[in-house]
């Protein structure tokens, strides 16, 4: 591929909700396979995105498929906080920390960076060697942190495991994605290993590997599966009480880098008080004196609530009236799925993902969008605030036509092991 079509590419294109008016995934009848083991691997350095990625495709998929069990790897440091169905567990491996200026570090302040990343490199390779998968799901990068993935790789490729690596619809701008993918060799070793790339967004919406030239072969493994739909769990929001009956919600993932966009939420409401109360939810990676200042700044105006996290930011999500958030992957697909009129700031460093994808959105009238440097003027973000929840929703700009992903995984999935028998499970020979 060595193409200047930003949007999209001549691949297989996404199942969507054909020309339904409900935001609802359809009705699909479960499905049995006989003991088919899937791992997933999300990376997981900096904020929650990667884990609820892979948690919301492994719940699709033990949702339609009896007989499947995933097992996802993360290096989350909350993936405990999170709840999983049935036939989806997790193994934690050390985490590390994506510093602001891209480079990473032991959670621990006397452990060293390396060798944390060979502890991770052999939990990984150790867990796959014993789970023995049939599917391998890679999340976001291909060969794994600093190339932590390359001897599972290379083991599971020789025991014809079928590997997928899964991309976001918006990696990061492709000059900066070519340099780093080059110095890795990434395109060829995707073309070595992979047998499908999925990419998590519908053709037409960005496409996350242009003016990158693809190896001969690897165009054709490329599907558009569509953005993964969510819905809200069947519970209640016990735990949060006294919600006001409206609210705007204020979110920013993990929090790590989400303190200017509470500010900029509070200075905004604070230049007109009368609007639509505020819920902020922190995240759990804000550093602390951020939580507090912004704690303090709160508490002089009575109509905003602060919480630090929640699992379920569904549920808050869907009690909205509006959403303010970063454009992080997983709250834009909330906000889709959910129908909730948006205000996405992005963040513009070190990746521009959230700034192309927020940028794409407000151009098909999905959402609104600001730049960090507008929203931190007040005024600009008071008016913003008070027109909000009046906005279009997502679905009025086609947002029911983009949320084809889970269902098109399904999907994928079924034709790859429909008529699978299980292999004999190998187990290394004992050491003597």
């Amino acid at each position: 591929m060595n193409s200047g079509d930003r949007h999209g590419a001549a691949v297989r294109p996404p199942v969507v909700n054909g020309g339904n008016t409900s935001i609802a995934s359809p009705a699909v009848k479960q499905q049995r396979f006989s003991e088919v083991r899937i791992l997933m691997y999300s990376h997981d350095t900096f904020g929650l995105g990667h884990l609820r990625r892979c948690r919301a495709i492994a719940h699709a998929l033990v949702g339609r498929f009896k007989g499947i069990h995933v097992l996802i790897i993360s290096g989350s440091q909350i993936a405990g906080a999170f709840d999983f169905k049935a036939r989806v567990d997790f193994v934690k491996i050390p985490s590390v920390i994506k510093l602001y200026n891209g480079e990473y570090t032991s959670i621990g302040r006397h452990i060293d960076i390396q060798e944390t990343l060979e502890w991770r490199k052999e939990i990984i390779r150790s867990t796959a060697a014993s789970f023995d998968p049939d599917l391998f799901i890679v999340d976001k990068e291909p060969l794994g942190l600093k190339g932590e993935l390359l001897p599972t790789l290379d083991m599971l490729k020789r025991r014809s495991c079928r590997m997928v690596a899964g991309l976001r619809d918006v990696m990061d701008d492709a000059e900066a994605l070519r340099a780093e993918w080059d110095r890795r060799d990434t395109l060829k070793l995707m073309d070595r290993y992979y047998d499908d790339i999925f990419i998590y967004g519908p053709q037409g919406f960005w496409n996350p590997l242009v003016d990158l030239t693809l190896p001969p072969g690897l165009e054709s493994r490329l599907t558009y599966t569509g953005f993964l739909r969510r819905e809200t769990p069947a519970a209640a929001l016990s735990s949060i009480e006294n919600l006001p009956e409206r609210y705007i919600l204020v979110t920013a993932g993990g929090g790590g880098d989400g303190a200017p966009l509470m500010r900029a939420a509070l200075a905004g409401h604070a230049a007109d008080p009368a609007g639509t109360p505020l819920l902020l939810v922190l995240g759990p990676f804000m550093r602390t004196d951020d939580r507090d200042e912004i704690r303090r700044l709160a508490a002089r105006l009575p109509k905003v609530r602060v919480i630090d996290f929640h699992p379920q930011t569904e549920l808050l999500l869907q009690r909205a009236s509006a959403v303010v958030s970063m454009a992080g992957y997983n709250t834009f697909c909330e906000v889709l799925s959910l129908d909730k009129p948006a205000l996405l700031v992005p963040r513009t460093q070190p990746r521009k993902e959230q700034l192309i994808r927020a940028t794409r959105a407000a151009e098909l009238g999905l959402v609104d969008a600001l730049m960090p440097e507008e929203a931190a003027d007040p005024a600009v973000m008071a008016r913003h605030l008070r027109n909000l929840p009046d906005r279009p929703r997502p679905l009025a700009a086609g947002a029911d036509r983009m949320l084809g992903g889970l269902e098109q995984i399904c999907e994928e999935v079924r034709g790859h092991f429909e008529n699978m028998h299980r292999r004999d499970v190998f187990l290394p020979p004992a050491a003597e």
